[in-house]
């Protein structure tokens, strides 16, 4: 028998919390979340995002007391209002191998929602777009990068047979810095010296003046995905949270942004791949030793992700991504980093898809987007 447990109080929320680190214990290509990072997102009162939406965490214990699964429900009210479509979210989604566990935090999780109003849901969302999402599909045999998730291969199934079915899968390239063809560098070198006769101009961003910067980031932001399918708005809060995070992670030589004439119209974020490091902290704490480990990652880690290019829909097709690849490229080199991930792109953006093609790289992971009528 399993029970379904509302989580309140910091008892249920640390259960909640270091679930997966026993689930995953013998997995090694699981990279485990940092519990304190686990906390901040999930914190109701001081998650920026919690200002325009709302969750509910699930917990299943089985009547020897264990945990044996967890899932949070989630209203969006950004999504609601930028799609006008009354779909919420499930999301930080873990569950041993057992259907009628599986079942039992489905059938919570979406009572909940229906309980706000809400028609339908997506998901996995933790707990959104701008945020880790999606169920690994395709590509276990090797660890996530960065802000990447690694669940067990039998979530589809799970998945599957409570009815959810497919809305999007998102693709995951590999990239080997010694692959990209050479003539990709000397075009791209070529077109930034033709955009600059236009007055565009490719810089680092200015880490000392982030204040400016982040306006400038979240212009573009908010700006080249707002077609995209599941894109969410990011409010000044949620945004400059998430790039005061990223500062911490990344470095100048990896993070460009595109102005042509003083205003913002592309940028590209890569990150080194943290995940390197953390991969060996497998309790998820970093007191009293784990500190440690984090102490000057940045040069010893081999690998970065890119985590996120995108330009303002009148600049595509003029070949700015193909300069960003390259500056990305000239970074991990200068760097030492031998390889990359790009993720996620969704697997309907043909010309993201295609750039990347044209760069060498492979899909070698796919994560996928799960749809659910609310009846």
């Amino acid at each position: 028998m399993v029970s379904i447990h509302v989580v309140e109080g910091r008892r249920l929320l640390n259960k909640f919390i270091g679930f997966p680190y026993k689930l995953y214990k013998n997995d090694s290509n699981y990279v485990p979340e940092l519990r304190i990072s686990q906390r901040e997102i999930l914190n109701k009162k001081k998650n920026p995002f919690f200002q325009h939406s709302e969750a509910e965490y699930f917990i299943a214990i089985n009547d020897k007391g264990d945990v044996v699964g967890r899932i949070a429900a989630i209203t969006n009210a950004k999504y609601i209002e930028h799609w006008n479509e009354n779909y919420g979210f499930f999301g930080f989604f873990e569950c041993i191998d057992d259907q009628n566990v599986a079942n039992a935090l489905f059938n919570n999780a979406f009572n909940w929602i229906k309980s706000k109003g809400v028609d339908g849901v997506y998901g996995p969302m933790n707990p959104s777009t701008n945020d880790q999402c999606g169920t690994l599909i395709d590509g276990f045999n090797t660890p996530p990068y960065i802000m990447m998730i690694h669940n067990k291969p039998y979530y589809q199934t799970l998945f599957d047979n409570y009815g959810l079915s497919k809305k999007m899968d998102l693709f995951c390239y590999h990239l080997f810095r010694k692959q990209v063809p050479e003539k990709m560098l000397v075009l791209a070198n070529k077109i930034e010296e033709r955009l600059s006769t236009r007055d565009i101009i490719i810089r680092k961003v200015n880490f000392s003046d982030l204040k400016n910067e982040t306006k400038k980031l979240r212009y573009i932001y908010n700006k080249a995905w707002e077609k995209n399918w599941g894109f969410i708005p990011m409010t000044e809060d949620e945004f400059t949270k998430l790039v005061k995070e990223l500062k911490m992670v990344t470095t100048p030589d990896l993070v460009y942004i595109v102005e042509e004439k003083g205003d913002p119209i592309a940028f590209v974020a890569c990150l080194p791949n943290l995940n390197e490091v953390t991969i060996k902290i497998r309790n998820g704490r970093l007191l009293p030793f784990n500190l440690f480990r984090l102490i000057g990652f940045k040069k010893r880690v081999k690998s970065a992700r890119v985590l996120t290019l995108g330009l303002i829909e009148n600049y595509r097709k003029t070949g700015i991504d193909a300069c960003l690849y390259a500056k990305c490229f000239e970074g991990a080199k200068k760097l030492g980093y031998d390889e990359a991930e790009a993720s996620w792109i969704l697997e309907n953006n043909l010309m993201m898809n295609r750039a990347l093609q044209n760069v060498g790289g492979k899909v070698y992971k796919k994560y996928r987007i799960y749809q659910h009528k609310i009846k």
